[in-house]
């Protein structure tokens, strides 16, 4: 893992059987659950998982970045005009934070450390 690389991708579904069941028939992924509303890909060129979601779905995509420092990767974004939408929290495997660019696209930054 490099910081500042796209590391992983994170996906929103209604259904994450249905989802499963799609992407393994077409594409032959490999899936991970973490518990009954996460589930991680695998075997597709880049990591990432999806997460049950009631919401509308809009942009489904959430890119998450990799920064072994947290706390420096927070500054900086904040400093080159980012927007917090979620700070930094805890999850299996690590904790992360989200933002937005001056754009309005969500992107994530997470850590092992």
């Amino acid at each position: 893992m490099q910081n500042n690389h796209i590391n992983y991708i994170e996906f929103q579904a209604k259904d994450l059987v249905l989802i499963k069941e799609f992407y393994f028939s077409a594409f032959g992924w490999s899936f991970t659950d973490y518990g009954p509303n996460y589930v991680a890909f695998s075997a597709c060129g880049l990591d990432g998982g999806f997460y049950k979601s009631d919401e509308e779905i809009k942009n489904g995509a959430l890119v998450i970045l990799y920064h072994e420092d947290l706390s420096l990767a927070k500054t900086n974004v904040i400093q080159a005009g980012g927007k917090l939408s979620k700070d930094i929290f805890s999850f299996p495997g690590g904790k992360r934070f989200q933002f937005f660019d001056p754009s309005g696209n969500e992107l994530a930054v997470w850590s092992d450390q």
